[in-house]
């Protein structure tokens, strides 16, 4: 039995060579980060730090949620004590459902399905820069004047919205 020989042209081969040589370097870019580049990421941008930071606030607002609905309610003193048990045991569950030990995983698989290889490098490289520093440590400031500038841009607005409710809420019903 004999197999049929194939010639390739020298410009087919010069063809597939100049394909390899573009696409090859773009498959490299592409690479999946490992969970070192993604932990040197996460500890540049200092990501352990925000989340708890962030607890104590889940926290207080869970606690008014619970104190306001009590507040519109007559509780007997054995409502009170369970409407504790429960915040207590609440608590306790957002604590572990926000513990960095259980977000890490998380965030190292969500970034390797999002970010390259290349990609989280650079932005360890920049968060472990002194720009990158400096915004990390800037940024909560930042945040809290944008927060104030738009209260103040909000006020006229929600004085606008209660004057309408006002209006709405006073004006005699129709028959």
């Amino acid at each position: 039995m004999t197999f049929p020989t194939f010639t390739v042209s020298p410009l087919l081969r010069r063809g597939a060579l100049l394909l390899a040589l573009l696409v090859g370097p773009g498959v490299a870019l592409a690479a999946a980060p490992t969970d070192g580049d993604i932990n040197r990421l996460l500890s540049a941008s200092r990501a352990q730090s925000m989340i708890d930071t962030m607890l104590p606030q889940i926290l207080q607002m869970q606690q008014q949620q619970i104190q306001q609905f009590a507040a519109q309610r007559q509780l007997t003193a054995a409502q009170q004590d369970q409407l504790r048990r429960i915040q207590e045991r609440g608590a306790s569950a957002v604590r572990q459902a926000v513990s960095w030990q259980t977000l890490r995983p998380m965030y190292v698989d969500l970034y390797k399905k999002t970010f390259t290889k290349e990609e989280v490098v650079a932005m360890a490289e920049f968060y472990e820069s002194s720009a990158g520093q400096g915004l990390l440590d800037k940024t909560p400031g930042l945040m809290q004047e944008v927060m104030v500038a738009m209260q103040a841009r909000m006020q006229p607005l929600m004085a606008d919205l209660a004057s309408d409710i006002d209006r709405i809420v006073n004006e005699a019903p129709a028959d």
